[in-house]
């Protein structure tokens, strides 16, 4: 909801996100949690709790619209990521969601550390019913007395978050086992999903596998995705952990799950240190070496005649092998025992379960640059998506828009549509910003068509060479060159300000359209407005490269049309 209880359901990329993900497995599990809220909902204070009412029903909302307009469930919501959490509003929540009949919606608490939520829910037993979940980020697999004395599910509700090679698989591999075996832990979410951003954004591949190249479509599935289909191609969510677990004997570790029903799957991970180091937290130093495990098979589990063995070597590439099918294990004559020869780096699968597959896919295509010229005059009458493809905004947010009083040429344009601060998570810009391109790009030259929407104090930007983005956005140098329609100019060397590089005067007001052009080349930039130049041979030594961006001066309405930009390296 940009503006207070403005209700759209088709903005941004999750809803399809989602869709997509129902349309491949049915049973997969939908969960909601917010990063930021609108800035309305904490009436000028950076602060969601300020209405308790009010942010209940903008979270219940979209519960519903997720039904209603997608016929999509969502199965849990969180609180708020990695921030304070509110205990009457926790309550208030969940009976907002009871009075519209969404008991089946549980509640995940508080996506951050154990405490203080578990010792919270200790001492208030209403607290206590409440929470379904508690989440905790980075445990290190490791969980509290607290948390285990509430008798809830825990949860390591967001983890991994590493560069996506071998190390990080590593990481995934350990972590998938030990979350349960050292902490009690029967969830494990990995952030992110795809890492599907300019790789040189904080975070830059740390997704389970890479889509960084929508105009190439070129894509890698990286190792991760193996490493995570050794536990979830064979357990389901409802499955159980056996109370045999542990570690092994010379480092490395196993878990076994069943559904009930008499399957039986064996996660069984050598992880070495140096190989499997996440993010964080620090992972203390442990010793992995050869050896052998023997396994008995009692109970009822040792009717099962025939085991199903997956592998995953990582390391040297000319020892490699990921999510590999290898002979079966036939357990009839052995009286349920078996034993594996065990290295450093490995993950056994063994499993009744014969379901089992290693996809195959064509070859994705191949890796290019961002395009060297690239247009867009955002004439989309009907767009699949609210926003344009390739641009990224880092603050605020940039929708294609109608003009219904301009039939003309600006009749489809990119508007900038926030018209305050949302309340943030991290320190995110006061101005606006939405970069694009190739961040190895030195020498280019950016033009586009702008609107300032606010008169007196509305002001617009085009940029190059923007060198930071994400949680840094705020400490982005580059080449900005804004106008505002108190009808000044300025050239700064950063996006807040403070670098101020030329000022002056020039005819703008607001509501009117202007083209901008912003040239930078070699260690000097000039600038254009309607074709006249503004300012000539403006020194820039530093950064060396970065994006082009489009922005605006404060959260205000503007717009952009006819975006070109033409970078030579």
């Amino acid at each position: 909801m940009h503006y207070a209880l403005d209700e759209n359901y088709f903005r941004g990329y999750e809803w399809w996100l989602m869709k997509e993900a129902k349309k491949r497995n049915p049973d997969i599990i939908l969960m909601g949690l917010p990063w930021s809220f609108p800035g309305w909902l904490g009436k000028h204070y950076n602060w969601p709790y300020v209405n308790l009412q009010l942010t209940a029903y903008y979270v219940m909302t979209w519960i519903v619209g997720a039904k209603h307009y997608h016929d999509l469930d969502i199965d849990y919501i969180g609180i708020w990521n990695e921030r304070s959490f509110d205990i009457n509003y926790i309550k208030v929540l969940r009976r907002m969601l009871n009075y519209q009949g969404l008991h089946r919606v549980k509640i995940i608490a508080s996506d951050n550390l154990w405490e203080p939520i578990s010792a919270s829910m200790l001492l208030d037993p209403e607290l206590l019913e409440v929470i379904d979940v508690i989440g905790a980020h980075y445990p290190g697999t490791h969980t509290v007395k607290d948390a285990k004395l509430t008798k809830k599910k825990l949860w390591s509700s967001e983890d991994f978050s590493t560069l996506n090679n071998d190390v990080g698989a590593g990481c995934l591999g350990r972590i998938l086992n030990q979350n349960y075996i050292n902490g009690y832990m029967t969830a494990t979410i990995a952030w992110n999903l795809v890492a599907s951003y300019y790789e040189q954004l904080p975070y830059g591949r740390c997704g389970l596998m890479t889509a960084q190249e929508p105009w190439s479509g070129h894509y890698v599935v990286e190792s991760p995705i193996w490493v995570s289909a050794h536990t979830t191609q064979f357990t389901r969510p409802g499955w159980y952990y056996l109370k045999t677990v542990g570690h092994l004997e010379k480092g490395g570790s196993y878990v076994a799950l069943t559904d009930g029903q008499g399957n039986l799957t064996i996660i069984v991970e050598t992880m070495s240190h140096r190989h499997s180091k996440c993010i964080r937290p620090f992972l203390p130093y442990f010793n992995v070496s050869h050896q052998f495990a023997t396994f008995v098979l009692k109970g009822s589990f040792s009717e099962i005649p025939e085991l199903q063995v997956w592998y995953t070597k990582l390391g040297r590439p000319s020892t490699r092998f990921l999510f590999k099918q290898l002979d079966s294990l036939w357990l009839l004559d052995s009286g349920g025992t078996f034993t594996l020869e065990l290295q450093e780096d490995e993950l056994f699968t063994l499993t009744t379960l014969t379901t089992g597959t290693k996809g195959s896919y064509p070859l994705p295509p191949k890796s290019m640059p961002f395009p060297q010229v690239y247009k867009d005059d955002f004439d989309v009458d009907y767009p699949f998506f609210s926003e344009a493809p390739n641009f990224a905004d880092q603050t605020g947010v940039f929708e294609y828009f109608t003009n219904i009083e301009d039939p003309g040429e600006h009749r489809f344009t990119l508007r900038q549509v926030l018209n305050q601060r949302p309340i943030t998570w991290a320190a995110d810009a006061y101005n606006t910003i939405s970069i694009i391109g190739d961040y190895k790009w030195s020498n280019l030259t950016v033009t586009c068509d702008v609107y300032i929407e606010t008169p007196e104090k509305g002001g617009v930007f085009i940029a190059g060479r923007v060198n930071k983005g994400g949680i840094l956005i705020r400490g982005a140098r580059g080449v900005f060159f804004w106008i505002f329609a108190n009808g000044t100019y300025r050239v700064t060397g950063d996006l807040a300000g403070w670098i101020l590089y030329a000022l002056g005067h020039v005819d703008v007001t607001a509501k009117k359209w202007y083209t901008l052009t912003l040239i930078i080349n070699g260690r000097f930039s000039s600038g254009m407005l309607n074709g006249q130049y503004v300012w000539t041979g403006i020194p820039v030594s530093f950064p060396k490269n970065g994006w082009a961006a489009i922005g605006t001066y404060s959260f205000e309405f503007a717009q952009f049309d006819n975006f070109h930009v033409e970078a030579s390296s």
